[in-house]
């Protein structure tokens, strides 16, 4: 593997959004089979790509997660569902990302983003209530829509 400054900028760049198991842990258990993407990821995804100028972090993982979804990736959603959670999206934001998504890629990739989205927050121990819009009445809802409220945070 080449260790350059790429390199070790793409290796601190994952281990700043998946941890040490989402970076050391890769790199240094690698084989001769998956060296070469090991070193791809951590030098041209991460160290290049992630790195530029543009898009901040937050946004960049917004539009990985829902490039991921639309191509049902599972077990990459989770990953990156960990990811956009360390460079500030909220789950408030995740939900909506998904929810946004149905309308592009269907309903089974959305409940896919879903179930990830819930398996990670109860992971990490954040609460499912992100904004109360499960206890709201239709009543409330409908009223929001019409007056113009849906949709602002």
């Amino acid at each position: 593997m080449q260790r350059d400054e790429l390199y070790e900028i793409g290796l601190a760049q994952r281990r700043n959004m998946f941890g040490v198991q989402g970076a050391e842990d890769q790199v240094e258990h690698t084989t001769d089979v998956n060296d070469k993407i090991q070193e791809f990821v951590t030098r041209v995804c991460f160290g290049d790509i992630w790195q530029r100028p543009g898009l901040a972090l937050k946004d960049r993982s917004k539009i990985t997660l829902a490039m991921l979804i639309a191509q049902g990736k599972s077990h990459e959603i989770r990953i990156h569902i960990r990811g956009a959670l360390a460079n500030g999206v909220t789950p408030l934001e995740l939900r909506e990302l998904i929810v946004h998504s149905i309308l592009y890629i269907g309903i089974p990739g959305a409940v896919e983003g879903i179930r990830a989205l819930e398996e990670i927050l109860d992971e990490q121990g954040l609460t499912f209530e992100i904004d109360g819009e499960s206890h709201r009445d239709g009543d409330d809802a409908l009223a929001d829509a019409t007056s113009g409220k849906a949709g602002q945070a």
